[in-house]
């Protein structure tokens, strides 16, 4: 039987961990440590963005590595973790519950909205044009964007 969303959330059997960084992620991680995150940590992160601030995905990693005395986080599963959070917190939202983790504040590289959350880019755009943000159209197959992302970083986390 497929675990539930939130089965999956609260599984970090054996994580924390840190390794060594894998040769092949070296030349986009840089060498030393690799934090492999639990899913928790990663939504108790996302619950500290306020409203109207947003977050990268590379904050985060930076914020895990840093708090696990790691050099760096681990992308691919921190990317599974954080799509964990959102179909979580939809799940939460669809059971009328009114405070979940905000997912759709965090954002990929240069601003970039997530096609992988619940919804797509539309649901995230709606929610974040929702919150004050202004967007620009992707170009081509590129992902929208948030305008000036820079200015509603959050320092929370």
């Amino acid at each position: 039987m497929r675990k539930t969303w939130r089965e999956k959330l609260d599984h970090d059997e054996g994580l924390p961990k840190i390794v060594p960084t894998p040769l092949k992620m070296q030349q986009a991680s840089g060498s030393g440590t690799m934090l492999i995150a639990r899913p928790r940590d990663v939504d108790t992160l996302v619950r500290r963005i306020r409203k109207g601030r947003v977050a990268t995905v590379n904050q985060l990693r930076e914020r895990l590595a840093r708090d696990q005395g790691a050099d760096t986080t681990c992308p691919l599963t921190t990317g599974i973790f954080l799509r964990i959070v959102a179909e979580v917190a939809e799940e939460d939202l669809a059971a009328g519950k009114k405070r979940v983790a905000p997912y759709w504040r965090v954002l990929r590289g240069k601003g970039a909205l997530n096609p992988k959350y619940p919804g797509g880019v539309e649901a995230q755009a709606r929610r974040l044009r929702g919150e004050g943000h202004e967007l620009a159209k992707g170009r081509g197959k590129a992902a929208p964007r948030v305008i000036d992302y820079e200015r509603s970083l959050t320092r929370e986390i």
